[in-house]
């Protein structure tokens, strides 16, 4: 019996690759795209079928949940879903950064700010945050900065890097900002920034490629048009609430 909670970053937007089969892992248990746009609830139903598990599955729903909402919009009280996710800004901000996290990049762990900056000791704050902003990612702008986490690879150690600032929440897709942040990282550290952690995050062999290739984001965003589509029809056979 699974109790039915919102998706914090709403339930419509569906994007990024989707898990390529040799890659299943702990955090990538079945073909999903990073961003599903399911509920708990509704992943249950689709893992119960699309895995053959076969579970006698009882899935109690939201009330008065609307796919479009985001978590501000239900009057529910926040509760940390893992102690470094510490707002819905953060929440929104992880599957883009996310992708990130396995690479020798300071993703704000280990500040006051997890996700909501990057950084790195051989990073020039002024320079990364110019190329980002050049790439004028909808609804997202960059602000250089320097910040010393307390844990992780460079603990104690002072980084360069940027301030992440969402400016317009419904233009901002998450999973370009960390392809973005990919791109450019591997344009101008190419000796320095190590992407070997990206495909243990992204789960799909092509985008890896695409971005050791030096592709921009847009090409790179091209990949997963056809298997998004596929997703997306197996995906609406589980879904519970309207999109209204």
């Amino acid at each position: 019996m699974v109790l039915d909670r919102p998706n914090p970053i709403g339930g419509v937007d569906v994007s990024g690759p989707v898990r390529d089969a040799d890659l299943e892992s702990f955090i990538a248990y079945h073909a999903l795209p990073v961003r599903h746009g399911m509920t708990v609830g509704e992943l249950a139903r689709l893992f119960n079928a699309e895995r053959n598990i076969h579970a006698e599955l009882t899935v109690i729903p939201c009330e008065g949940w609307r796919r479009a909402d985001f978590f501000d919009r239900t009057g529910l009280l926040w509760v940390n879903p893992s102690p470094n996710m510490r707002s819905l800004t953060e929440a929104l901000l992880y599957p883009g950064v996310g992708l990130l996290e396995a690479t020798n990049l300071a993703t704000g762990r280990g500040t006051d700010t997890p996700f909501e900056r990057v950084g790195a000791p051989w990073i020039d704050p002024r320079g990364l945050a110019r190329a980002l902003n050049e790439l004028a990612l909808p609804g997202v702008r960059f602000i250089p900065i320097r910040f010393k986490p307390n844990e992780r690879q460079y603990a104690g150690t002072q980084c360069g890097g940027v301030q992440i600032a969402i400016t317009d929440w419904k233009s901002f897709e998450p999973i370009g900002l960390g392809v973005g942040i990919a791109v450019t990282l591997r344009k101008l550290y190419p000796d320095a920034w190590k992407p070997d952690g990206f495909l243990k995050m992204a789960a799909d062999h092509a985008t890896d490629r695409a971005l050791r290739d030096g592709r921009d984001v847009r090409a790179i965003q091209a990949l997963w048009s056809r298997e998004l589509d596929e997703f997306r029809t197996v995906r609406k056979r589980y879904l519970i609430y309207e999109h209204r």
